[in-house]
């Protein structure tokens, strides 16, 4: 994806730049000397484009899932991968004699480098501290290798298409790679490979690009024929190193993950939008999505009880529920304590997580089969277009999204996203959030309890101590003034008394909600604050 045009200078110029500075007849003037035809190296530039583009939203992607803040990362990493590419594309120019041989060179570095950047990345997070040093080198590195890519085949190209036609069709080319990339990454190569083998396969495509290139191009002279002939060699060996890479670039994940996450990792997948973890902690239980504890077998329940009761408690009717994220199942196992539920739909987007709590017998157990309950209707469906595009009413909203650590969550929190709710809510209902820690994360409750009275819901604030979270905070929502609930369902809960039910509400003063900025679309303020708060407290 490097860009060979430049400013100013005119086309002269612009070919000297592309020979390494030797002066070359007009173009388009030369003969067609032999060798691979224009069309062949023309694919060339639309499969290396593909594995530039592919390895670019690798690193990125793997950023994010480890360090959270998708868009900073996205930012930083996409920044310096395309200034290492205007270096690579710069560095080209110095490359003079033996053109093939060095391309061939450049495609099996780009396809060691970039074919291994996931799993040594994930490796590099779990056993050192040199993560960021190791991320920016990597990115670095395959910029300015990919960068030297197109700049090389265009010299190659030089003398067998005319001028205009060399520039219009080799970018052409390009860019229709980027948007291969862009679009198998996300559709196709993520969701089925993961990210490790992601990035292997398309190491793989720049080493089958090498083997192409070492039997096509013709040498200009004994010494480019010499290196081409030692250039076989090597891309045989590469291709054969990242196709065994493809069966142990997993376990490269599966070591990564079973140092980063406490406990043995029993269960990890890669679904379209996350990764899902299950580990065996000392007996219990525990669920990650993209590195984020959701849940511990050994103390759930007090956050679900204490997120879910409250709220049927305060409604008026209890018959329909909705609830949005929890794609578990636990807050659903809560909600059909109460004898007068007739439908719960659940609207999780994640169809791999609503498996995983029909299917996996840890989790469906612990959620009691709630999934498969007839009253039970799962929707996997983004929330926020849900929301806006159904019509009806629910007597309760139960709101048990993730954590607003991105921009793609955080609307979830946002006033647009609460007004579609608010059409939702039926007369006498109630609506509850989780709302991060009161204590740890108090600009981010605060901002959860006044984006709702935004949009027009009264709210009542509570906590519950949760010893895998800590404090944990919660937004009790309703469209009219209203006490805190005192009612709990007929059967016997672990942790909700009427005592412990009234004591939610009594907030101690340093975990009360303090002035906020209201979280709409346009600022997404929310996310700034959690990702700031959780930076200070993990010391990051």
């Amino acid at each position: 994806m490097a860009d060979v045009t430049g400013g100013g200078g005119g086309g002269s110029s612009a070919r000297e730049a592309l020979s390494g500075g030797k002066r070359l007849p007009p173009w388009g003037s030369a003969p067609a000397s032999p060798g691979p035809s224009p069309a062949l190296l023309l694919t060339l530039v639309l499969v290396i484009a593909t594995a530039g583009l592919v390895y670019e939203l690798t690193m990125a992607a793997v950023a994010s899932y480890l360090l959270g803040d998708s868009v900073r990362q996205f930012s930083l990493v996409i920044g310096v991968y395309l200034s290492a590419l205007g270096v690579g594309a710069h560095l080209s120019r110095h490359v003079g004699k033996r053109l093939g041989a060095t391309f061939v060179d450049v495609e099996l570095c780009a396809a060691v480098v970039g074919g291994w950047s996931a799993p040594g990345l994930f490796l590099t997070f779990a056993y050192t501290r040199l993560f960021q040093v190791a991320l920016f080198s990597v990115v670095t590195a395959v910029g300015v290798l990919v960068g030297l890519e197109l700049p090389l085949l265009l010299r190659i190209l030089e003398r067998r298409v005319e001028f205009k036609e060399l520039i219009a069709r080799a970018l052409t080319f390009d860019y229709a790679g980027a948007l291969v990339g862009s679009v198998a990454f996300s559709l196709v190569l993520v969701p089925r490979l993961g990210l490790a083998h992601t990035s292997v396969a398309a190491g793989l495509v720049n080493a089958l690009v090498a083997l192409v290139a070492v039997r096509t191009l013709p040498p200009a002279d004994a010494d480019e024929a010499r290196a081409l002939s030692g250039a076989r060699v090597r891309a045989v060996v590469v291709a054969l190193f990242l196709l065994a890479s493809l069966f142990v670039a997993g376990r490269a994940t599966d070591l990564a993950e079973s140092a980063i996450y406490p406990g043995r990792v029993v269960l990890a997948r890669q679904s379209p939008y996350q990764r899902i973890v299950v580990t065996d902690h000392d007996g219990a239980t525990e669920l990650f999505l993209n590195g984020n504890l959701q849940f511990s077998s050994r103390d759930e329940y007090r956050y679900h009880e204490a997120l879910v009761h409250p709220a049927m408690a305060a409604a008026a009717s209890r018959r329909t529920v909705v609830v949005g994220g929890g794609g578990d199942g636990l807050a659903v196992r809560e909600i059909l304590r109460w004898p007068t539920v007739t439908s719960v739909t659940l609207v999780d987007l994640d169809h791999e997580v609503t498996d995983l709590a029909r299917t996996f017998a840890p989790i469906a157990g612990l959620n009691r089969h709630s999934l498969d309950d007839p009253r039970v209707a799962v929707v996997n469906e983004d929330a926020m277009q849900w929301f806006g595009e159904t019509s009806g009413t629910a007597d309760v909203v139960i709101l048990d999204f993730p954590d607003p650590s991105t921009y793609a969550v955080g609307k979830l929190y946002s006033t647009a996203f609460y007004s579609r709710v608010r059409r939702h809510v039926a007369p006498g209902g109630a609506v509850v959030v989780q709302s991060s820690s009161p204590f740890l994360a108090n600009a981010t409750f605060s901002c959860i309890v006044h984006t709702l009275e935004a949009v027009g819901f009264f709210v009542r604030p509570y906590q519950a101590f949760v010893p895998a979270f800590g404090a944990w905070g919660f937004a009790l929502a309703r469209l009219e003034p209203f006490s805190p609930p005192d009612e709990l369902p007929p059967a016997a809960l672990r942790f909700l008394d009427h005592a412990a039910l009234a004591a939610l509400f009594a907030l101690p003063d340093d975990a009360k909600p303090r002035g906020a900025e209201v979280n709409r679309l346009d600022n997404q303020a929310l996310v700034a604050d959690y990702l700031d708060e959780w930076d200070r407290w993990s010391g990051h």
